[in-house]
Protein backbone atom coordinates (compact mmCIF):
# COMPACT_ATOMS: atom_id res chain seq x y z
CA UNK A 1 0.00 0.00 0.00
CA UNK A 2 1.25 3.48 -0.82
CA UNK A 3 2.36 5.73 2.03
CA UNK A 4 0.48 8.98 2.27
CA UNK A 5 1.77 12.31 3.46
CA UNK A 6 -0.03 14.11 6.32
CA UNK A 7 -1.54 16.51 3.75
CA UNK A 8 -2.86 13.58 1.70
CA UNK A 9 -4.28 11.92 4.83
CA UNK A 10 -6.01 15.20 5.68
CA UNK A 11 -7.53 15.25 2.18
CA UNK A 12 -8.84 11.67 2.59
CA UNK A 13 -10.35 12.63 5.97
CA UNK A 14 -12.05 15.62 4.35
CA UNK A 15 -13.54 13.43 1.60
CA UNK A 16 -14.90 11.01 4.19
CA UNK A 17 -16.52 13.82 6.20
CA UNK A 18 -18.05 15.12 2.96
CA UNK A 19 -19.74 11.72 2.52
CA UNK A 20 -17.60 10.18 -0.22
CA UNK A 21 -17.88 6.43 -0.79
CA UNK A 22 -14.85 4.15 -0.94
CA UNK A 23 -15.00 4.02 -4.74
CA UNK A 24 -15.18 7.83 -4.90
CA UNK A 25 -12.19 8.11 -2.55
CA UNK A 26 -10.30 5.61 -4.71
CA UNK A 27 -11.03 7.73 -7.78
CA UNK A 28 -10.01 10.98 -6.08
CA UNK A 29 -6.78 9.45 -4.79
CA UNK A 30 -5.91 8.56 -8.36
CA UNK A 31 -7.10 11.72 -10.13
CA UNK A 32 -6.27 14.41 -7.56
CA UNK A 33 -3.31 12.94 -5.65
CA UNK A 34 -1.93 10.57 -8.30
CA UNK A 35 -1.92 7.69 -5.78
CA UNK A 36 -3.05 4.33 -7.14
CA UNK A 37 -4.76 2.03 -4.62
CA UNK A 38 -7.02 -0.99 -4.88
CA UNK A 39 -10.55 -0.76 -3.51
CA UNK A 40 -9.52 -2.97 -0.57
CA UNK A 41 -6.44 -0.81 0.13
CA UNK A 42 -8.70 2.26 0.32
CA UNK A 43 -11.02 0.38 2.66
CA UNK A 44 -8.08 -0.58 4.90
CA UNK A 45 -6.78 3.01 4.78
CA UNK A 46 -10.11 4.41 5.98
CA UNK A 47 -10.20 1.79 8.75
CA UNK A 48 -6.56 2.45 9.74
CA UNK A 49 -7.30 6.18 10.00
CA UNK A 50 -10.31 5.39 12.25
CA UNK A 51 -12.63 7.22 9.86
CA UNK A 52 -16.30 6.33 9.69
CA UNK A 53 -17.98 6.48 6.30
CA UNK A 54 -21.32 8.21 6.27
CA UNK A 55 -24.01 5.63 5.63
CA UNK A 56 -26.55 7.00 3.20
CA UNK A 57 -30.01 5.59 3.64
CA UNK A 58 -31.47 4.07 0.53
CA UNK A 59 -34.73 5.78 -0.41
CA UNK A 60 -37.66 3.72 0.79
CA UNK A 61 -39.75 2.31 -2.00
CA UNK A 62 -43.39 3.29 -1.83
CA UNK A 63 -45.60 0.40 -2.80
CA UNK A 64 -48.41 1.45 -5.06
CA UNK A 65 -51.78 -0.25 -4.66
CA UNK A 66 -52.37 -2.94 -7.25
CA UNK A 67 -55.34 -2.46 -9.54
CA UNK A 68 -56.62 -6.04 -9.85
CA UNK A 69 -58.41 -5.36 -13.14
CA UNK A 70 -55.24 -3.94 -14.69
CA UNK A 71 -53.18 -6.79 -13.24
CA UNK A 72 -55.30 -9.33 -15.12
CA UNK A 73 -54.47 -7.73 -18.46
CA UNK A 74 -51.10 -8.66 -19.98
CA UNK A 75 -48.64 -5.80 -19.98
CA UNK A 76 -47.58 -4.47 -23.37
CA UNK A 77 -44.17 -5.70 -24.47
CA UNK A 78 -41.42 -3.15 -23.96
CA UNK A 79 -39.09 -2.52 -26.89
CA UNK A 80 -35.49 -3.62 -26.44
CA UNK A 81 -33.16 -0.76 -25.47
CA UNK A 82 -31.31 0.75 -28.41
CA UNK A 83 -28.01 0.49 -26.55
CA UNK A 84 -27.36 -3.09 -25.41
CA UNK A 85 -24.85 -1.85 -22.81
CA UNK A 86 -27.42 0.39 -21.10
CA UNK A 87 -28.91 -0.99 -17.88
CA UNK A 88 -32.38 -2.47 -18.18
CA UNK A 89 -35.16 -0.18 -17.05
CA UNK A 90 -36.19 -0.84 -13.47
CA UNK A 91 -33.35 -3.30 -12.86
CA UNK A 92 -31.17 -3.03 -9.80
CA UNK A 93 -27.78 -4.39 -8.88
CA UNK A 94 -27.94 -6.94 -6.06
CA UNK A 95 -24.97 -8.32 -4.15
CA UNK A 96 -24.86 -11.52 -2.11
CA UNK A 97 -22.05 -12.71 0.19
CA UNK A 98 -21.35 -16.46 0.37
CA UNK A 99 -21.64 -18.02 3.83
CA UNK A 100 -18.59 -20.12 2.93
CA UNK A 101 -16.01 -18.39 0.74
CA UNK A 102 -14.64 -20.02 -2.40
CA UNK A 103 -11.38 -21.93 -1.65
CA UNK A 104 -9.13 -19.30 -3.29
CA UNK A 105 -10.88 -16.38 -1.61
CA UNK A 106 -11.06 -14.60 1.71
CA UNK A 107 -14.68 -13.67 0.90
CA UNK A 108 -16.84 -14.30 -2.16
CA UNK A 109 -20.37 -14.06 -3.46
CA UNK A 110 -22.46 -13.22 -6.49
CA UNK A 111 -23.77 -10.07 -8.11
CA UNK A 112 -26.80 -9.68 -10.34
CA UNK A 113 -26.54 -6.63 -12.57
CA UNK A 114 -29.45 -4.45 -13.70
CA UNK A 115 -29.66 -6.30 -17.02
CA UNK A 116 -30.08 -9.65 -15.23
CA UNK A 117 -26.56 -10.92 -15.93
CA UNK A 118 -24.86 -12.71 -13.01
CA UNK A 119 -21.19 -12.77 -12.03
CA UNK A 120 -19.29 -14.40 -9.20
CA UNK A 121 -17.07 -11.98 -7.27
CA UNK A 122 -14.30 -12.63 -4.77
CA UNK A 123 -11.55 -10.98 -2.77
CA UNK A 124 -8.47 -13.20 -2.58
CA UNK A 125 -6.18 -13.67 0.40
CA UNK A 126 -3.97 -10.77 -0.75
CA UNK A 127 -6.98 -8.42 -0.79
CA UNK A 128 -7.23 -8.31 -4.58
CA UNK A 129 -10.77 -8.27 -5.96
CA UNK A 130 -11.89 -10.35 -8.91
CA UNK A 131 -15.04 -11.12 -10.84
CA UNK A 132 -16.01 -13.91 -13.24
CA UNK A 133 -19.11 -13.40 -15.37
CA UNK A 134 -21.22 -16.47 -15.93
CA UNK A 135 -21.60 -15.48 -19.59
CA UNK A 136 -18.19 -15.38 -21.24
CA UNK A 137 -17.25 -11.89 -22.45
CA UNK A 138 -19.97 -10.08 -20.48
CA UNK A 139 -18.99 -6.62 -19.24
CA UNK A 140 -21.33 -4.67 -16.94
CA UNK A 141 -22.08 -1.00 -17.58
CA UNK A 142 -20.12 1.69 -15.70
CA UNK A 143 -23.16 2.71 -13.60
CA UNK A 144 -23.65 -0.96 -12.64
CA UNK A 145 -19.99 -1.26 -11.64
CA UNK A 146 -20.25 1.83 -9.41
CA UNK A 147 -23.50 0.51 -7.90
CA UNK A 148 -21.85 -2.89 -7.37
CA UNK A 149 -18.89 -1.33 -5.53
CA UNK A 150 -21.20 0.66 -3.24
CA UNK A 151 -23.44 -2.32 -2.49
CA UNK A 152 -20.45 -4.67 -2.04
CA UNK A 153 -18.99 -2.30 0.55
CA UNK A 154 -22.31 -2.21 2.43
CA UNK A 155 -22.71 -6.00 2.23
CA UNK A 156 -19.17 -6.61 3.50
CA UNK A 157 -19.65 -4.17 6.37
CA UNK A 158 -22.91 -5.82 7.42
CA UNK A 159 -21.20 -9.24 7.22
CA UNK A 160 -18.48 -8.00 9.56
CA UNK A 161 -15.61 -7.49 7.12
Amino acid sequence: MARLTPAQISKVSQWVTEGATLSQIQGKLSSELEVSMTYMDVRFLVDDLNLALIEKEEPKKVEEPVDEAAAAEPAPAEPAPADATAPAAGGAVTVEVDTIAQPHAMVSGKVTFSDGQIADWYIDHQGQPGMVARVQGYRPSQPDIADFQTKLDAALRSAGF
